[in-house]
Protein backbone atom coordinates (compact mmCIF):
# COMPACT_ATOMS: atom_id res chain seq x y z
CA UNK A 1 0.00 0.00 0.00
CA UNK A 2 1.32 3.40 -0.72
CA UNK A 3 0.35 6.79 0.80
CA UNK A 4 -1.87 7.34 -2.11
CA UNK A 5 -3.79 4.65 -1.66
CA UNK A 6 -4.97 5.52 1.82
CA UNK A 7 -7.82 6.99 2.58
CA UNK A 8 -9.06 6.28 6.43
CA UNK A 9 -6.68 7.50 8.80
CA UNK A 10 -8.75 8.32 11.65
CA UNK A 11 -10.16 5.88 14.38
CA UNK A 12 -7.36 3.65 14.31
CA UNK A 13 -6.65 1.59 17.71
CA UNK A 14 -2.82 1.18 17.18
CA UNK A 15 -0.21 3.15 14.37
CA UNK A 16 2.99 1.73 14.29
CA UNK A 17 5.97 3.65 12.75
CA UNK A 18 8.54 1.61 10.92
CA UNK A 19 8.24 -1.81 9.27
CA UNK A 20 11.44 -3.51 9.66
CA UNK A 21 11.42 -6.83 11.87
CA UNK A 22 9.84 -5.74 15.05
CA UNK A 23 7.11 -3.56 13.16
CA UNK A 24 6.19 -6.25 11.43
CA UNK A 25 5.53 -8.75 14.14
CA UNK A 26 4.01 -6.06 16.22
CA UNK A 27 1.30 -5.33 12.97
CA UNK A 28 0.85 -9.65 13.22
CA UNK A 29 0.57 -9.78 17.03
CA UNK A 30 -1.62 -6.82 17.88
CA UNK A 31 -3.78 -7.50 14.81
CA UNK A 32 -4.13 -11.35 16.58
CA UNK A 33 -5.51 -9.64 19.45
CA UNK A 34 -8.51 -8.38 17.46
CA UNK A 35 -6.80 -4.18 17.29
CA UNK A 36 -7.35 -2.33 14.39
CA UNK A 37 -3.89 -1.13 13.57
CA UNK A 38 -1.69 0.17 10.37
CA UNK A 39 1.59 0.48 10.02
CA UNK A 40 3.43 3.69 8.08
CA UNK A 41 7.06 2.93 6.67
CA UNK A 42 9.39 5.87 5.03
CA UNK A 43 10.95 3.03 2.90
CA UNK A 44 9.53 1.48 -0.40
CA UNK A 45 8.99 -2.32 1.17
CA UNK A 46 9.35 -3.70 4.97
CA UNK A 47 12.32 -5.14 6.18
CA UNK A 48 13.35 -1.63 8.25
CA UNK A 49 17.97 -2.20 8.34
CA UNK A 50 17.92 -5.11 5.59
CA UNK A 51 15.68 -2.92 3.09
CA UNK A 52 18.51 -0.31 3.37
CA UNK A 53 21.57 -1.76 4.32
CA UNK A 54 22.56 -3.56 1.07
CA UNK A 55 26.37 -2.82 0.93
CA UNK A 56 28.47 -5.68 -0.43
CA UNK A 57 28.99 -8.46 2.45
CA UNK A 58 25.57 -7.66 4.48
CA UNK A 59 24.99 -10.18 6.75
CA UNK A 60 23.79 -10.57 10.56
CA UNK A 61 26.02 -11.55 13.31
CA UNK A 62 23.94 -13.57 14.97
CA UNK A 63 23.63 -17.40 13.39
CA UNK A 64 20.61 -17.91 11.02
CA UNK A 65 18.49 -20.75 13.28
CA UNK A 66 18.34 -18.35 15.94
CA UNK A 67 17.51 -14.61 13.69
CA UNK A 68 14.41 -15.49 12.75
CA UNK A 69 10.80 -15.97 14.12
CA UNK A 70 9.67 -17.91 16.85
CA UNK A 71 6.04 -17.54 16.76
CA UNK A 72 4.92 -19.89 14.36
CA UNK A 73 6.44 -23.75 14.91
CA UNK A 74 4.96 -24.17 11.11
CA UNK A 75 6.84 -21.62 9.96
CA UNK A 76 10.33 -21.86 11.91
CA UNK A 77 10.46 -25.17 10.98
CA UNK A 78 9.72 -24.47 7.19
CA UNK A 79 11.84 -22.06 6.59
CA UNK A 80 15.55 -23.33 5.29
CA UNK A 81 18.38 -21.08 5.81
CA UNK A 82 21.21 -21.49 3.53
CA UNK A 83 24.09 -20.37 5.62
CA UNK A 84 25.39 -20.29 8.88
CA UNK A 85 24.87 -16.63 8.80
CA UNK A 86 22.00 -14.84 6.95
CA UNK A 87 23.10 -12.85 4.04
CA UNK A 88 21.42 -9.43 3.83
CA UNK A 89 18.80 -10.46 0.93
CA UNK A 90 18.72 -13.47 2.27
CA UNK A 91 17.39 -11.67 5.42
CA UNK A 92 15.03 -9.79 3.81
CA UNK A 93 13.48 -12.54 1.36
CA UNK A 94 12.61 -14.25 4.85
CA UNK A 95 10.91 -10.80 6.35
CA UNK A 96 8.97 -10.59 2.44
CA UNK A 97 7.63 -14.26 3.05
CA UNK A 98 6.29 -13.25 6.58
CA UNK A 99 4.64 -10.49 5.46
CA UNK A 100 2.72 -12.35 2.53
CA UNK A 101 2.24 -15.14 4.70
CA UNK A 102 0.46 -13.61 7.33
CA UNK A 103 -1.25 -10.88 4.84
CA UNK A 104 0.22 -7.90 6.59
CA UNK A 105 1.10 -6.01 3.72
CA UNK A 106 -1.98 -4.71 3.39
CA UNK A 107 -2.08 -2.66 6.64
CA UNK A 108 1.21 -1.12 6.01
CA UNK A 109 1.59 2.46 3.69
CA UNK A 110 4.79 2.68 2.38
CA UNK A 111 6.84 5.31 0.83
CA UNK A 112 5.42 7.35 3.95
CA UNK A 113 7.16 9.64 6.42
CA UNK A 114 5.80 10.45 10.08
CA UNK A 115 7.01 13.92 10.33
CA UNK A 116 5.44 14.62 13.65
CA UNK A 117 2.66 13.14 16.14
CA UNK A 118 1.59 15.34 18.94
CA UNK A 119 -1.18 13.90 21.41
CA UNK A 120 -4.58 15.30 21.99
CA UNK A 121 -4.88 15.72 25.66
CA UNK A 122 -9.22 16.47 24.86
CA UNK A 123 -9.84 13.35 22.55
CA UNK A 124 -7.12 10.97 24.58
CA UNK A 125 -5.68 9.95 21.05
CA UNK A 126 -2.31 10.90 19.25
CA UNK A 127 -2.21 12.90 15.59
CA UNK A 128 0.55 12.26 13.13
CA UNK A 129 1.12 13.70 10.09
CA UNK A 130 3.08 12.41 7.33
CA UNK A 131 5.38 14.27 4.82
CA UNK A 132 2.70 14.23 2.33
CA UNK A 133 0.61 15.73 4.70
CA UNK A 134 -1.95 13.26 5.67
CA UNK A 135 -3.20 13.11 9.31
CA UNK A 136 -3.60 10.15 10.91
CA UNK A 137 -5.46 9.68 14.49
CA UNK A 138 -5.02 6.45 16.71
CA UNK A 139 -5.81 5.98 20.54
CA UNK A 140 -1.73 4.53 21.20
CA UNK A 141 1.10 4.53 19.11
CA UNK A 142 4.33 2.36 18.50
CA UNK A 143 7.56 3.72 17.95
CA UNK A 144 9.52 0.81 16.13
CA UNK A 145 11.68 3.16 14.06
CA UNK A 146 14.77 0.71 14.42
CA UNK A 147 17.99 1.41 16.80
CA UNK A 148 20.48 1.93 13.51
CA UNK A 149 18.40 3.66 10.91
CA UNK A 150 20.13 7.00 11.31
CA UNK A 151 23.09 6.88 8.87
CA UNK A 152 25.32 9.88 9.47
CA UNK A 153 27.43 11.27 6.73
CA UNK A 154 30.09 13.45 8.35
CA UNK A 155 30.28 17.01 6.60
CA UNK A 156 33.76 17.10 5.34
CA UNK A 157 34.94 20.15 3.91
CA UNK A 158 34.89 19.91 -0.13
CA UNK A 159 32.62 16.95 -0.46
CA UNK A 160 30.24 18.79 -2.97
CA UNK A 161 33.17 19.43 -5.08
CA UNK A 162 34.25 15.74 -5.31
CA UNK A 163 33.46 14.41 -8.50
CA UNK A 164 33.28 10.73 -8.35
CA UNK A 165 30.28 8.84 -6.51
CA UNK A 166 29.55 8.39 -2.62
CA UNK A 167 27.60 6.28 -0.87
CA UNK A 168 26.88 5.51 2.84
CA UNK A 169 26.17 1.74 3.27
CA UNK A 170 22.95 2.27 5.36
CA UNK A 171 21.69 4.14 2.22
CA UNK A 172 22.68 1.46 -0.57
CA UNK A 173 21.77 1.78 -4.12
CA UNK A 174 19.12 -1.04 -4.37
CA UNK A 175 20.41 -1.91 -7.78
CA UNK A 176 24.20 -2.22 -6.29
CA UNK A 177 27.39 -0.30 -7.09
CA UNK A 178 30.22 -2.52 -9.29
CA UNK A 179 33.60 -0.92 -8.28
CA UNK A 180 35.65 -2.70 -11.06
CA UNK A 181 38.84 -0.99 -12.18
CA UNK A 182 37.87 1.60 -9.50
CA UNK A 183 39.85 3.01 -7.24
CA UNK A 184 37.85 3.49 -4.04
CA UNK A 185 38.06 4.86 -0.54
CA UNK A 186 36.64 3.24 2.26
CA UNK A 187 36.18 5.73 5.34
CA UNK A 188 35.37 3.82 8.63
CA UNK A 189 36.24 0.40 10.23
CA UNK A 190 32.71 -0.31 12.22
CA UNK A 191 30.88 -3.32 11.15
CA UNK A 192 29.64 -2.26 7.54
CA UNK A 193 33.19 -1.21 6.85
CA UNK A 194 34.64 -4.84 8.13
CA UNK A 195 32.19 -6.50 6.33
CA UNK A 196 32.18 -4.57 2.89
CA UNK A 197 35.98 -4.24 2.44
CA UNK A 198 37.08 -7.85 1.92
CA UNK A 199 34.73 -7.60 -1.26
CA UNK A 200 35.17 -3.93 -2.27
CA UNK A 201 38.83 -5.01 -2.78
CA UNK A 202 38.38 -8.03 -4.57
CA UNK A 203 36.74 -5.56 -7.23
CA UNK A 204 38.70 -1.99 -7.03
CA UNK A 205 41.92 -1.57 -9.17
CA UNK A 206 42.85 0.13 -5.52
CA UNK A 207 41.37 0.62 -2.19
CA UNK A 208 42.33 2.76 0.37
CA UNK A 209 41.00 2.18 3.65
CA UNK A 210 40.56 5.21 6.08
CA UNK A 211 40.93 4.23 9.77
CA UNK A 212 40.16 6.47 12.71
CA UNK A 213 39.43 3.62 14.94
CA UNK A 214 41.06 -0.40 15.43
CA UNK A 215 38.44 -2.44 15.83
CA UNK A 216 38.03 -5.86 17.02
CA UNK A 217 36.89 -8.48 14.92
CA UNK A 218 36.53 -12.19 15.21
CA UNK A 219 36.06 -14.82 12.19
CA UNK A 220 32.33 -15.57 11.84
CA UNK A 221 33.41 -19.41 9.92
CA UNK A 222 30.32 -18.79 8.24
CA UNK A 223 29.41 -21.61 5.60
CA UNK A 224 26.36 -23.78 4.08
CA UNK A 225 24.39 -24.43 6.71
CA UNK A 226 24.85 -27.68 8.53
CA UNK A 227 21.95 -30.06 8.16
CA UNK A 228 22.88 -32.31 10.63
CA UNK A 229 22.73 -29.26 12.60
CA UNK A 230 19.99 -27.81 11.35
CA UNK A 231 17.90 -30.83 11.68
CA UNK A 232 19.16 -31.58 15.65
CA UNK A 233 17.91 -27.44 15.87
CA UNK A 234 14.85 -28.10 14.68
CA UNK A 235 13.79 -31.02 16.51
CA UNK A 236 14.25 -29.08 19.81
CA UNK A 237 13.41 -25.38 18.70
CA UNK A 238 10.59 -25.48 21.24
CA UNK A 239 13.21 -25.47 24.42
CA UNK A 240 16.03 -23.76 22.18
CA UNK A 241 13.70 -21.02 22.34
CA UNK A 242 12.30 -21.03 25.64
CA UNK A 243 15.92 -21.24 27.37
CA UNK A 244 16.86 -18.46 25.32
CA UNK A 245 14.29 -16.00 27.52
CA UNK A 246 16.82 -17.23 30.15
CA UNK A 247 19.95 -15.86 28.51
CA UNK A 248 21.60 -12.70 28.81
CA UNK A 249 21.93 -12.44 25.36
CA UNK A 250 18.90 -13.63 23.91
CA UNK A 251 20.29 -16.81 22.21
CA UNK A 252 20.46 -20.34 23.35
CA UNK A 253 23.25 -22.84 23.47
CA UNK A 254 26.11 -21.37 24.92
CA UNK A 255 26.20 -22.75 28.88
CA UNK A 256 27.20 -19.60 30.95
CA UNK A 257 30.78 -20.17 31.83
CA UNK A 258 31.68 -20.94 35.51
CA UNK A 259 35.65 -20.05 35.40
CA UNK A 260 37.80 -16.85 36.14
CA UNK A 261 40.15 -16.26 32.76
CA UNK A 262 42.34 -15.33 35.94
CA UNK A 263 41.88 -18.93 37.52
CA UNK A 264 43.65 -20.68 35.28
CA UNK A 265 46.67 -21.40 33.72
CA UNK A 266 48.15 -19.36 30.79
CA UNK A 267 48.01 -22.65 28.98
CA UNK A 268 44.95 -23.43 29.55
CA UNK A 269 43.39 -20.20 28.71
CA UNK A 270 45.58 -20.17 25.37
CA UNK A 271 43.88 -23.25 24.50
CA UNK A 272 40.13 -22.47 25.75
CA UNK A 273 40.58 -19.17 23.12
CA UNK A 274 42.21 -20.66 20.18
CA UNK A 275 38.80 -23.39 20.52
CA UNK A 276 36.95 -20.39 20.69
CA UNK A 277 38.27 -18.79 17.43
CA UNK A 278 38.19 -21.53 15.73
CA UNK A 279 34.39 -22.24 16.30
CA UNK A 280 33.96 -18.84 15.26
CA UNK A 281 30.78 -16.28 16.77
CA UNK A 282 31.22 -13.53 19.39
CA UNK A 283 28.90 -14.86 22.29
CA UNK A 284 31.08 -17.69 22.23
CA UNK A 285 34.34 -16.06 22.23
CA UNK A 286 32.85 -14.13 25.18
CA UNK A 287 31.40 -16.90 27.33
CA UNK A 288 34.99 -18.54 27.43
CA UNK A 289 35.22 -17.06 30.96
CA UNK A 290 32.53 -15.05 33.59
CA UNK A 291 34.71 -12.16 33.58
CA UNK A 292 35.75 -10.95 30.47
CA UNK A 293 32.87 -7.87 30.34
CA UNK A 294 33.40 -6.94 33.68
CA UNK A 295 36.86 -7.37 35.39
CA UNK A 296 39.86 -5.66 33.04
CA UNK A 297 42.66 -7.52 33.64
CA UNK A 298 40.73 -11.13 32.35
CA UNK A 299 39.47 -9.33 29.47
CA UNK A 300 43.02 -8.31 29.19
CA UNK A 301 43.89 -11.63 28.50
CA UNK A 302 41.21 -12.28 25.71
CA UNK A 303 42.39 -8.69 24.27
CA UNK A 304 45.85 -9.63 24.41
CA UNK A 305 44.88 -13.05 22.28
CA UNK A 306 43.52 -11.55 19.39
CA UNK A 307 45.97 -8.75 19.27
CA UNK A 308 48.31 -11.48 18.61
CA UNK A 309 46.16 -13.30 16.07
CA UNK A 310 46.27 -9.91 13.88
CA UNK A 311 49.82 -10.03 14.25
CA UNK A 312 50.04 -13.29 13.08
CA UNK A 313 47.54 -12.56 10.13
CA UNK A 314 48.75 -8.81 8.86
CA UNK A 315 52.31 -9.65 7.29
CA UNK A 316 53.59 -6.12 7.47
CA UNK A 317 53.84 -5.34 11.17
CA UNK A 318 53.55 -1.75 10.77
CA UNK A 319 49.79 -2.37 9.26
CA UNK A 320 49.52 -5.10 11.93
CA UNK A 321 50.07 -2.54 14.36
CA UNK A 322 47.89 0.33 12.94
CA UNK A 323 44.88 -2.18 13.07
CA UNK A 324 45.17 -3.58 16.31
CA UNK A 325 42.98 -1.52 18.71
CA UNK A 326 44.63 -0.33 22.43
CA UNK A 327 41.72 2.17 23.09
CA UNK A 328 38.70 -0.15 24.53
CA UNK A 329 38.47 -3.71 26.37
CA UNK A 330 37.87 -5.92 23.92
CA UNK A 331 33.77 -6.58 23.48
CA UNK A 332 32.86 -3.32 25.01
CA UNK A 333 32.33 -1.79 21.73
CA UNK A 334 30.28 -4.26 19.16
CA UNK A 335 32.16 -7.20 18.61
CA UNK A 336 32.52 -7.63 15.34
CA UNK A 337 32.32 -11.14 13.15
CA UNK A 338 34.42 -10.96 9.46
CA UNK A 339 34.84 -13.08 6.98
CA UNK A 340 38.67 -12.10 6.03
CA UNK A 341 39.24 -8.93 7.19
CA UNK A 342 42.57 -8.77 8.36
CA UNK A 343 44.04 -10.56 5.89
CA UNK A 344 42.69 -8.14 2.98
CA UNK A 345 45.47 -6.02 3.95
CA UNK A 346 48.05 -8.51 2.40
CA UNK A 347 46.47 -7.39 -0.72
CA UNK A 348 49.06 -5.69 -2.83
CA UNK A 349 45.84 -3.41 -3.64
CA UNK A 350 44.91 -2.21 -0.04
CA UNK A 351 46.10 0.88 1.53
CA UNK A 352 45.71 1.41 5.06
CA UNK A 353 45.46 5.01 6.36
CA UNK A 354 45.46 5.78 10.00
CA UNK A 355 42.77 9.13 10.33
CA UNK A 356 43.61 9.34 13.57
CA UNK A 357 47.24 10.26 13.55
CA UNK A 358 46.51 12.10 10.08
CA UNK A 359 42.90 13.50 9.58
CA UNK A 360 40.91 14.29 6.55
CA UNK A 361 41.01 17.82 5.72
CA UNK A 362 38.80 17.68 2.89
CA UNK A 363 37.99 16.23 -0.43
CA UNK A 364 38.87 17.71 -3.68
CA UNK A 365 37.66 17.22 -7.41
CA UNK A 366 39.31 13.82 -7.70
CA UNK A 367 39.79 12.52 -4.15
CA UNK A 368 40.27 13.52 -0.48
CA UNK A 369 43.26 15.42 1.31
CA UNK A 370 44.89 14.08 5.12
CA UNK A 371 46.61 16.58 6.98
CA UNK A 372 49.80 15.84 6.30
CA UNK A 373 49.69 16.96 3.09
CA UNK A 374 49.17 13.50 1.44
CA UNK A 375 46.42 13.17 -1.34
CA UNK A 376 44.22 10.30 -2.54
CA UNK A 377 42.81 10.16 -5.92
CA UNK A 378 39.78 8.16 -5.76
CA UNK A 379 36.83 7.54 -8.05
CA UNK A 380 34.64 6.38 -5.06
CA UNK A 381 34.18 7.06 -1.41
CA UNK A 382 32.42 4.31 0.74
CA UNK A 383 30.74 5.83 4.29
CA UNK A 384 31.04 3.10 6.62
CA UNK A 385 30.54 5.64 9.17
CA UNK A 386 27.58 4.41 11.01
CA UNK A 387 24.47 5.45 12.67
CA UNK A 388 22.74 8.33 14.94
CA UNK A 389 22.15 4.97 16.90
CA UNK A 390 18.94 4.13 19.07
CA UNK A 391 18.04 8.03 19.64
CA UNK A 392 18.45 9.82 16.08
CA UNK A 393 14.98 8.09 14.02
CA UNK A 394 13.18 9.30 17.19
CA UNK A 395 14.40 12.88 17.93
CA UNK A 396 13.68 13.47 14.15
CA UNK A 397 10.13 13.29 14.60
CA UNK A 398 8.50 16.19 15.79
CA UNK A 399 6.99 14.12 19.22
CA UNK A 400 4.85 16.40 21.07
CA UNK A 401 2.76 15.31 24.36
CA UNK A 402 0.67 18.59 23.56
CA UNK A 403 1.42 20.20 26.59
CA UNK A 404 4.61 21.51 24.94
CA UNK A 405 6.66 18.64 26.24
CA UNK A 406 8.99 17.51 23.23
CA UNK A 407 10.93 14.71 22.95
CA UNK A 408 13.79 16.91 22.26
CA UNK A 409 13.79 18.66 24.99
CA UNK A 410 13.14 15.92 27.21
CA UNK A 411 16.17 13.96 25.30
CA UNK A 412 18.38 17.06 25.47
CA UNK A 413 20.66 15.33 28.29
CA UNK A 414 20.34 11.88 27.13
CA UNK A 415 17.46 9.52 26.70
CA UNK A 416 15.11 9.48 29.72
CA UNK A 417 12.85 5.88 29.31
CA UNK A 418 11.07 3.57 31.91
CA UNK A 419 12.58 0.39 30.31
CA UNK A 420 12.61 1.22 26.83
CA UNK A 421 9.40 0.95 26.56
CA UNK A 422 7.62 4.50 27.57
CA UNK A 423 8.14 7.88 28.73
CA UNK A 424 7.06 9.99 31.29
CA UNK A 425 5.01 12.82 30.23
CA UNK A 426 3.95 10.98 26.46
CA UNK A 427 0.98 8.99 27.74
CA UNK A 428 0.02 6.10 25.49
CA UNK A 429 3.14 6.10 23.88
CA UNK A 430 5.16 2.73 23.34
CA UNK A 431 8.57 2.47 21.82
CA UNK A 432 10.16 -1.30 20.63
CA UNK A 433 13.75 -1.83 22.08
CA UNK A 434 13.77 1.84 22.73
CA UNK A 435 16.90 3.02 24.80
CA UNK A 436 17.55 1.49 28.41
CA UNK A 437 16.25 -1.86 27.11
CA UNK A 438 18.60 -4.90 26.06
CA UNK A 439 17.88 -4.35 22.17
CA UNK A 440 21.25 -3.65 20.41
CA UNK A 441 22.71 -5.99 23.41
CA UNK A 442 20.31 -9.14 22.48
CA UNK A 443 18.95 -10.87 19.89
CA UNK A 444 16.58 -8.34 18.35
CA UNK A 445 13.94 -10.35 17.15
CA UNK A 446 13.49 -12.03 20.58
CA UNK A 447 13.82 -8.49 22.16
CA UNK A 448 11.24 -7.42 19.59
CA UNK A 449 8.58 -10.24 20.20
CA UNK A 450 8.96 -9.85 24.35
CA UNK A 451 8.17 -5.99 23.82
CA UNK A 452 5.31 -6.64 21.73
CA UNK A 453 4.29 -9.47 23.50
CA UNK A 454 4.13 -7.56 26.61
CA UNK A 455 2.30 -4.70 24.79
CA UNK A 456 -0.41 -6.53 23.88
CA UNK A 457 -0.61 -7.96 27.28
CA UNK A 458 -1.01 -4.20 28.89
CA UNK A 459 -3.36 -3.07 26.09
CA UNK A 460 -5.56 -6.22 26.89
CA UNK A 461 -5.37 -5.47 30.56
CA UNK A 462 -6.39 -1.86 30.01
CA UNK A 463 -9.21 -2.84 28.21
CA UNK A 464 -10.44 -5.21 30.92
CA UNK A 465 -10.54 -2.91 32.89
CA UNK A 466 -12.01 0.15 31.39
CA UNK A 467 -8.62 1.75 31.35
CA UNK A 468 -8.04 4.04 28.17
CA UNK A 469 -4.53 6.17 28.70
CA UNK A 470 -1.99 5.54 30.70
CA UNK A 471 1.69 7.27 31.67
CA UNK A 472 4.50 6.57 33.15
CA UNK A 473 5.41 7.70 36.66
CA UNK A 474 8.37 10.46 36.97
CA UNK A 475 9.96 8.22 40.10
CA UNK A 476 9.54 4.97 37.93
CA UNK A 477 11.26 6.10 35.01
CA UNK A 478 14.37 7.97 37.48
CA UNK A 479 14.57 4.86 39.10
CA UNK A 480 14.88 2.62 36.33
CA UNK A 481 17.44 4.68 34.40
CA UNK A 482 19.40 5.00 37.99
CA UNK A 483 19.22 1.23 37.97
CA UNK A 484 20.91 0.96 34.06
CA UNK A 485 23.25 3.20 35.00
CA UNK A 486 24.47 1.28 37.64
CA UNK A 487 24.57 -1.67 35.83
CA UNK A 488 26.49 0.02 32.96
CA UNK A 489 29.19 1.51 35.34
CA UNK A 490 29.48 -2.44 37.13
CA UNK A 491 30.79 -3.62 33.81
CA UNK A 492 33.43 -2.28 31.92
CA UNK A 493 31.12 -1.25 28.82
CA UNK A 494 31.66 2.81 29.65
CA UNK A 495 35.80 2.77 29.34
CA UNK A 496 34.83 2.45 25.36
CA UNK A 497 33.75 5.44 23.21
CA UNK A 498 31.25 3.44 20.85
CA UNK A 499 28.18 4.97 19.77
CA UNK A 500 26.54 3.22 22.66
CA UNK A 501 27.09 6.59 24.31
CA UNK A 502 26.53 8.02 21.23
CA UNK A 503 30.42 9.34 20.79
CA UNK A 504 30.51 8.74 17.37
CA UNK A 505 27.95 11.79 17.08
CA UNK A 506 29.58 15.59 17.44
CA UNK A 507 27.64 16.95 20.41
CA UNK A 508 25.37 14.37 21.80
CA UNK A 509 25.22 13.98 24.83
CA UNK A 510 27.37 10.95 26.67
CA UNK A 511 25.12 8.35 27.96
CA UNK A 512 25.00 4.62 28.04
CA UNK A 513 21.96 4.02 26.31
CA UNK A 514 21.49 0.18 26.46
CA UNK A 515 20.35 -1.83 29.21
CA UNK A 516 23.03 -4.49 30.04
CA UNK A 517 22.13 -6.32 33.07
CA UNK A 518 21.01 -9.10 30.60
CA UNK A 519 17.54 -10.35 28.52
CA UNK A 520 17.05 -12.57 31.84
CA UNK A 521 17.25 -10.11 34.09
CA UNK A 522 14.94 -7.74 32.10
CA UNK A 523 12.25 -9.76 30.99
CA UNK A 524 12.07 -10.76 34.23
CA UNK A 525 11.28 -7.29 35.51
CA UNK A 526 9.11 -6.93 32.74
CA UNK A 527 6.43 -10.22 34.14
CA UNK A 528 6.87 -8.51 37.67
CA UNK A 529 5.88 -5.33 36.25
CA UNK A 530 2.75 -7.11 34.94
CA UNK A 531 1.96 -9.67 37.22
CA UNK A 532 1.75 -6.73 39.81
CA UNK A 533 -0.42 -4.52 37.84
CA UNK A 534 1.62 -2.58 36.75
CA UNK A 535 3.47 -0.49 39.12
CA UNK A 536 4.96 2.83 37.75
CA UNK A 537 2.33 2.87 35.01
CA UNK A 538 -0.72 5.70 36.03
CA UNK A 539 -3.61 4.00 34.32
CA UNK A 540 -6.45 6.44 33.72
CA UNK A 541 -9.92 5.27 32.82
CA UNK A 542 -12.70 6.81 30.40
CA UNK A 543 -14.24 8.74 33.10
CA UNK A 544 -11.18 10.06 34.47
CA UNK A 545 -10.12 11.46 31.35
CA UNK A 546 -12.85 12.98 30.08
CA UNK A 547 -12.97 14.86 33.77
CA UNK A 548 -9.64 15.82 33.42
CA UNK A 549 -10.70 17.15 29.78
CA UNK A 550 -13.64 19.11 31.16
Amino acid sequence: MTSEETSDTTGLDVVIVGAGVSGVYALHHLRELGYRVRVYEQGGDVGGTWYWNRYPGCRCDIESLEYSFSFDDKLQQEWRWPERYGTQPEILRYVNHVVERYALRKDIVFNCSITSATFNDDKNEWVLRTRDGQRVTSRFCIMATGNLSTPRVPDYNGLNDFKGKWYHTGQWPHDGVDFTSMRVGVIGTGSSGVQSIPIIAQQASHLDVFQRTPQFTLPARNGKMDERKEATHKANYRALREAAYDTPFGIAGYPPPTQSALDVSPEERQASYEEKWAEGGSISFLYTYKDLLVNKAANDTAADFVRDKIRHIVKDPKVAEKLIPYDHPIGTKRLILDSGYFETYNRDNVNLVDIRESPIDRFTSNGLRTTDGNHYELDAVVFATGFDAMTGALRNIELDNGSGLTIQEKWANGPRCFMGLAMAGFPNLFMITGPQSPSVKTQMILAGQQHTEWIGEFLNYMQRNGFTRFNVDEQAEDSWILHNNDVADSTLYPLANSWYVGANIPGKPRVFMPYVGGFDRYKKACDELAQNGYPGLQLISQDQTLNAAD
